[in-house]
């Protein structure tokens, strides 16, 4: 079968689900088995597909964990592999063994055992095409890979996985801290210059690693939201170079065994909501939660800005350097607060055109004025037409030399790019300026420019188009159709969460292949009855302890709209080889960004609380190889973090296997047809061998 070994077979007439025992003992033993397996799956929803399940238990004799241990695994450090798997198994056998025993104490006294099913809901009948997605390379839906260039030939599919796996931790400079992406030394040091931020940009190995991370020493479970925000324990993150370099604009400081972050900033010492509701009162228009939903923070620092601005209904994509400041982007993620390492370099960054409503900038470090304003305009790429660009920084309020040329070449710069200045105003408290800048929402400035300076972008360069893609000094038109995205703001924040943009053409296929508006909704409503019906109560996820989530292919963000009215944020990742709906998720007010996941995330190990992976290994095994993948999985999930897979029954059985010998907690197992899902826990295990180092 799929899964390895025996599964109930749901698809049975209409019967009580106890035995009655009364001739032989071989009918009581079939009897105690068959009450065990069907105890053993979670509850039903009280709306379940018609499909007809074939389930498993929850704590399959071949597994090493179950979901209902009540004692934790012997740590590796404690005793070897075998003892350890050892030590389970016997503890599964207990467990087992007293659940046989209450089962025949209720089916003595007569006592009637529900009839229990998992809490699961695919897609019924009518929505069978939630389970495939098209592209068309001239469509609607063109993949992010062939709008960059990029090659996207399918290699042939390593499905055979291996019976065994040997693991080991990489031996690596930047040790529990490690980003292969990033700290690739090798592809660094052949680089021909740095002028442009390039060793800080993405360099990946030609082969994933497959070694595995190690802990820092003393690693504790993360402080729970919102108490993260204010401190985090110093040994998940143990690095104290920003509280000499920053302590005193209340950035961090060391407290005991914490880390404490006194909300404060380099332009917000005096606390970073003052400043947030400093920055609406300089401009009304900018109605934080409601006209701006989302918002980019260049140089976020320890991402404090972000961290606040959930306080305003606002959710904010921060990013900055690796080892710029040692550790600021993961400081923000233990803190809870969304961040990506990234640098605006050489590159553009991994986001689709027109999509923030506010960027932000905070003595950033940006050189924005030179060479032909190139990273402001990267800037004018991702900024919605009417969008506003903050700036604070000491040439708008200093009057040094060199911050007077800074602000007047910036003056000319924004005024040939046709973006208006319409507030610039000092804050007492803080005693720093800002300066607010507004994209036009038309061409017609473009076409009045005395000078064509910067040019406008040929209509061969796709805006769009950003995965590894190499910046531009040139601007791009504003969209006239208004049918087109970018002519119109959103609807107001909360309403653009379910609304389908006006942009989705009832005459244009969506990704499912239904009219767009109707795909959008058919997603939306799927993901509402799965999180509801399943994930809230029936996969025994402890929520309160989920903080920072990625749905690792997201299509149209449904299953983060889903989760909008928990304490979660959810980063959104469109695969360079599915259909680009990233627009459609910006534009409900949600974010993400583009990623190959043949290659690591751009973020710090133990990252996130929870990722689901919604048919996503099924379609990246044929491009790459599944296990580096699932390597990557267990390098950006905390100890005790949780992944979600829904896939076909033959990628569920190859993810299960490897996790399994990365003693992953199995949680549930479950097929429908050919349809299935897994639900792991992360846990704290780490290989005692260290690899050979090149």
């Amino acid at each position: 079968m799929a899964f390895g070994h025996t599964r109930l077979d749901a698809r049975r007439p209409p019967q009580p689900s106890y035995c009655t025992c009364s001739t032989t003992a071989a009918v009581v033993a079939l009897c105690l088995v068959a009450v065990w397996m069907t105890s053993s799956m979670l509850v039903t929803p009280a709306e379940f597909s018609p499909f007809q399940p074939k389930v498993r238990p929850l704590a399959p004799r071949d597994s090493p964990f179950t979901g209902g241990l009540t004692n934790a695994p012997v740590s590796a450090e404690e005793t070897t592999d075998d003892d350890q798997q050892q030590n389970v198994r016997e503890q599964v056998k207990h467990r087992d063994e007293q659940s046989a025993s209450e089962l025949k104490k209720k089916l003595d006294e007569n006592e009637q055992v529900p009839n229990e099913k998992p809490s699961e809901v695919f897609p019924d009948g009518s929505q069978a095409e939630l389970l495939n997605e098209t592209t068309t390379e001239r469509g609607p839906w063109p993949t992010q890979a062939a709008q960059s260039n990029k090659d996207t030939m399918e290699q042939t599919a390593t499905s055979s996985a291996p019976v065994s796996y040997s693991w080991k931790l990489c031996n690596v400079d930047a040790g529990a801290d490690y980003i292969p992406c990033l700290d690739n030394l090798e592809a660094i040091k052949k680089l021909h210059s740095t002028k442009h931020y390039e060793h800080r940009e993405r360099h990946c190995p030609e082969k994933p690693p497959t070694c595995l991370v190690p802990l820092p020493e003393g690693y504790r479970n993360p402080i729970r939201w919102p108490k993260s925000r204010d401190q985090i324990w110093y040994n998940n993150v143990p690095h104290t170079k920003l509280v000499e370099y920053k302590g005193h604009q209340n950035w961090v400081k060391v407290s005991g065994e914490y880390l404490a972050f006194p909300g404060g900033g380099t332009q917000f010492k005096h606390g970073a909501l003052h400043y947030i509701d400093f920055i609406e009162e300089a401009k009304k228009d900018i109605a934080w939660g409601k006209r701006s939903r989302v918002v980019l923070d260049v140089g976020c620092g320890v991402a404090s800005l972000g961290g606040y601005l959930f306080d305003r209904d606002v959710i904010t994509m921060s990013f900055a350097p690796k080892d710029e400041h040692e550790a600021q982007v993961q400081f923000a993620l233990e803190r809870g607060i969304p961040a990506i390492s990234a640098v605006m370099g050489t590159k553009r960054l991994p986001f689709p055109s027109r999509v923030f409503d506010v960027v932000h900038c905070a003595r950033c470090r940006v050189p924005w004025h030179i060479e032909g304003g190139k990273l402001l305009l990267e800037l004018d790429r991702m900024l919605r037409p009417g969008g506003y660009f903050v700036w604070s920084a000491t040439p708008v309020y200093q009057k040094l030399p060199e911050d007077v040329e800074i602000w007047k070449a910036m003056s000319s710069l924004t005024r040939s790019m046709c973006w208006k200045i319409v507030n610039k105003v000092k804050d007492r408290v803080n005693r720093v300026g800002i300066a607010i800048f507004r994209k036009p929402t038309d061409n017609s400035c473009y076409v009045a420019r005395s000078e064509a300076n910067p040019p406008l972008c040929g209509e061969y360069d796709d805006p769009d188009a950003a995965w590894n893609v190499s910046l531009r000094t040139c601007m791009h038109k504003l969209p006239v159709d208004p049918t087109i995205r970018g002519s119109k703001w959103p609807e107001l924040w909360p309403l653009r969460l379910e609304k389908p943009p006006y942009w989705l053409k009832s005459s244009e296929a969506g990704v499912y292949g239904k009219p767009a508006p109707d795909d959008f909704q058919a997603d939306y409503e799927h993901w509402k009855r799965v999180v509801s019906n399943s994930y809230m109560n029936g996969l025994g996820i402890d929520w309160p302890a989920v903080r920072n989530v990625m749905d690792m292919k997201a299509v149209y963000g449904g299953f983060a709209a889903a989760l909008h009215d928990l304490k979660v944020w959810v980063m959104n990742v469109i695969p360079i080889d599915s259909p680009d709906t990233l627009p459609v998720i910006y534009e409900r007010g949600l974010f993400g960004l583009y990623h190959d996941w043949c290659e690591s995330f751009s973020t710090y190990p133990r990252t996130y609380d929870l990722l689901h992976a919604n048919h996503l290994f099924s379609k990246v095994k044929k491009r790459c190889e599944l296990l580096s993948v699932i390597v990557e999985v267990d390098r950006v999930l905390r100890p005790e973090g949780q992944l979600i897979v829904r896939d076909n029954i033959e990628t569920i059985s190859e993810v299960e296997n490897v996790v399994k010998s990365l003693n992953w907690e199995v949680r549930m197992s479950y097929s429908q047809d050919k349809e299935g899902l897994l639900f792991v826990q992360k846990t704290s295990w780490r290989p005692n061998e260290v690899e050979t180092k090149l």
